[in-house]
């Protein structure tokens, strides 16, 4: 046989592998595509799931799709181009802003916040950090009563801090882990200061313009904006506009929108150097206490080391996730704020990584005595200040929690029941002597809630 003939062999041979290669993960991609379509379409019909979802892995989209409508008053459907609010996936944008005025030498993470706010409480005990990692000991906003008539209000980002300003640290800093969106609203107060720019200038120029993130910005009430999202949630009479948030208020701990094409661009970027160095990276991304880093939680799901956020404001719900040895990236973006997109998420991972995974299922009510039912009746504390209470009214069990509706819960055992206007599940949990003690609330997790009354 002559070299040439070899040759074409050869060619030939490579070719193939090359085509079969390219077969396989093509089958691959349209496997995972349709497996994602069926569950997502389950938690459309459980869970009323609406939105974008993106799932990419090792720099190839793998499944970008919409589900569902953006605006259900005119029938316009959800996107891969389709703008949703973020809420708290903000904050991972904020924190890079903290890092690359650090880098140019205008701030450091470990400054007392005294510096930039001479005059705020404890602000020498205060750092940057501490607001980064919410171990600063500064109330949450959002979680004072007087909030929800607050956040309608069009605020200067001076008077929004003045909000909490004076209120007593809960615990000393550094000490301890508390979620707080007070800490990045102080933090883009601080970007301002430092930079000399307004805080939607500063990421715009600093990150979404490096990264071609033309359909990522600061959201504004009154602004049209070409394929942004309606928001939806549930009350009494079902699926309504969710209620006015003056976005002035949010700020760098919520006030941004995006897309899910846009996030990935935002995925691949922190791969790169392209807007910080390695070093600011890794310290980006190095847990503290609670798990979290500066704007990302850091854990492990699925045996794989992940790194991820999700955002919830008026009307929306959102995730991103992470799975940075794997280059597996998932976004969901949903414009229905009941919507499990924590859950959804890591179902998804379980989908690209063959792991197991369950499909939604209807749950089916039945008959039970009841009597059994005053057994749950009373008020169970899931944190400080957020109480759900039951109630029986015309053998009925009905349940409404701080600040939400009444529903009414169906029996799928004598101690398990659920709702039918989100996907939550509740389980009744008793002692030895028969007494319900507390109560299991499965809405993305499982969360425990003692029985106080």
């Amino acid at each position: 046989m002559t070299s040439s003939k070899i040759g074409k062999i050869s060619t030939c041979c490579i070719f193939t592998i090359i085509l079969f290669f390219l077969l396989s993960v093509l089958c691959m991609a349209q496997n995972i595509e349709s497996k994602v379509d069926e569950y997502i379409n389950a938690q459309m019909k459980l869970s009323k799931f609406s939105g974008s979802v993106l799932i990419a892995q090792e720099g190839k989209i793998l499944v970008s799709k919409g589900y569902g409508m953006a605006n259900l008053e005119l029938d316009v459907p959800n996107t891969p181009q389709t703008k949703f609010r973020l809420g708290s996936v903000t904050k991972q944008f904020t924190a890079m802003a903290i890092m690359q005025l650090q880098e140019k030498g205008l701030l450091n993470v470990n400054d007392p916040i005294r510096k930039y706010i001479p005059d705020y409480p404890n602000g020498d005990k205060i750092t940057i950090q501490h607001l980064l990692t919410h171990t600063s000991g500064i109330p949450n906003l959002t979680d004072f009563p007087e909030f929800e008539k607050k956040k309608m209000l069009s605020l200067p980002i001076d008077s929004t801090i003045a909000m909490f300003k004076s209120r007593s640290l809960e615990f000393a800093p550094g000490d301890s882990f508390k979620y707080s969106n007070s800490g990045y609203i102080l933090l883009s107060y601080i970007i301002e200061k430092t930079s000399g720019k307004p805080y939607e200038v500063f990421v715009q120029e600093n990150i979404f313009t490096p990264l071609n993130m033309t359909n990522t910005g600061y959201d504004h009430n009154e602004t049209i904006l070409k394929n942004r999202a309606s928001g939806y949630t549930i009350n009494d009479r079902g699926l309504v506009n969710a209620p006015y948030v003056d976005m002035t208020i949010p700020t760098g701990a919520g006030g941004l929108y995006s897309t899910t094409e846009d996030l990935y661009l935002w995925d691949q970027a922190l791969y790169t150097e392209k807007l910080v160095s390695r070093i600011s990276l890794e310290k980006m991304f190095t847990p503290f206490k609670g798990g979290y880093a500066y704007g990302w939680f850091v854990d492990e799901k699925l045996a794989r080391k992940r790194v991820h956020h999700g955002g919830g404001i008026e009307g929306f719900v959102t995730n991103i996730t992470r799975y940075l040895d794997d280059q597996v990236c998932i976004i969901v973006l949903a414009n229905f704020d009941h919507a499990p997109v924590g859950t959804i998420g890591k179902d998804l991972a379980a989908i690209v990584f063959g792991e197991e995974y369950e499909i939604p299922q209807e749950h089916v009510a039945v008959e039970i005595d009841p009597r059994i039912l005053d057994d749950y009746v009373g008020e169970y504390e899931l944190e400080p200040g957020f109480v759900i209470t039951f109630t029986k009214e015309n053998n009925k069990l009905m349940t409404q929690a701080t600040g939400q509706p009444k529903f009414e819960v169906y029996p799928e055992s004598e101690t398990k029941f659920f709702l039918k206007v989100v996907d939550a599940q509740i389980t009744f949990v008793k002692n030895e002597k028969g007494i319900v003690t507390e109560l299991i609330l499965h809405q993305m997790g499982d969360h425990h809630a003692k029985k106080i009354k």
